[in-house]
């Protein structure tokens, strides 16, 4: 099975948008959303939900009033200042390290599973799909991306699917570390900033130590020339791929408020077409060659 992860170094670059798009021109695949600290692929596609599960993760600790004696080694111990004055626990300052919970002397502190989330299997006018929701700040994205991951695999593999289209997180952290580790490539977002700019080329180099072969598109690249081609010199002189550059088209908002792909809501439009063409030449990329 095949998997592409769609990245970015940065929030907001038209990665989903485009990931959705993908979805309506693909055939035989499932699609993840892992993008879990922001899901919004479902605002486009509107998945029908066929299983709920909560994610479990993480502890959270509780102080025993009863018990507790206030002798205030937690509080002196806590490195989140997680506990107050009336030794109640923040749960959100709480980082489930379990200090306090190991040394309480009179084991008055609870340290229960924490619930961060749910995960969810569903279906979609595109096919089936697996995404999730972590709760509002939450830890351990990391975690549930690889299970949405996982997730999506069995999908496929229950469905005779061979391609597995991922919404990944943006920027370099944890959770797009876990996105893209055995994925047969990632196509990155850029838009034509200076810093759109810069932090696709630490996603380049990120994808490059975990040798996932990338490849780079440029959204809105008219509205930079000059940043477009700055970011098509860096991906030259780094063996990566620029599959295409999309214009400014406003008929991608247009077909969001629809909860439409642009394909779908005007495939004549140059966004449309654009995207058909990245959609190809990325599509070439995931076939093996024969030999």
């Amino acid at each position: 099975m095949k998997e592409l992860v769609v990245i970015s170094g940065k929030g907001g670059t038209g990665k989903t948008s485009l990931l959705a798009a993908f979805a309506s021109l693909a055939e035989k695949k499932v699609l993840c959303d892992a993008d879990v600290d922001a899901a919004d692929l479902h605002l486009i596609l509107n998945p029908m939900i066929r299983e709920r599960h909560d994610f479990v993760s993480g502890h959270t600790a509780g102080i025993d009033a009863e018990r507790c004696t206030r002798c205030g080694l937690c509080r002196e111990l806590c490195r989140w200042n997680a506990i107050d004055e009336d030794f109640v626990v923040d749960a959100i300052a709480c980082e489930g390290c379990g200090v306090c919970y190991y040394f309480c002397p009179e084991k008055a502190i609870a340290f229960p599973s924490s619930t961060c989330g749910e995960w969810f299997l569903s279906d979609t006018r595109f096919g089936p799909m697996a995404h999730a929701r972590l709760g509002i700040a939450e830890e351990n994205s990391g975690k549930l991306v690889t299970l949405i991951r996982q997730e999506g695999k069995k999908l496929a593999a229950e469905k005779n699917l061979d391609l597995l289209l991922t919404d990944g997180p943006p920027g370099i952290g944890c959770p797009v570390i876990a996105s893209l580790g055995g994925a047969t490539a990632v196509l990155i977002v850029a838009e034509p900033t200076v810093s759109g700019r810069h932090d696709m080329e630490r996603v380049v180099q990120l994808s490059d130590f975990f040798k996932i072969p990338a490849m780079v598109c440029i959204n809105k690249f008219d509205l930079n020339p000059g940043q477009a081609e700055a970011i098509e010199h860096f991906a030259r002189e780094n063996n990566v791929e620029v599959v295409g550059r999309i214009p400014f088209d406003p008929v991608f908002t247009k077909a969001m408020v629809q909860g439409q792909t642009i394909c779908e809501y005007d495939g004549s439009s140059q966004g449309a077409a654009a995207v058909r063409k990245i959609w190809e030449r990325v599509a070439q990329r995931l076939t093996p060659k024969r030999t």
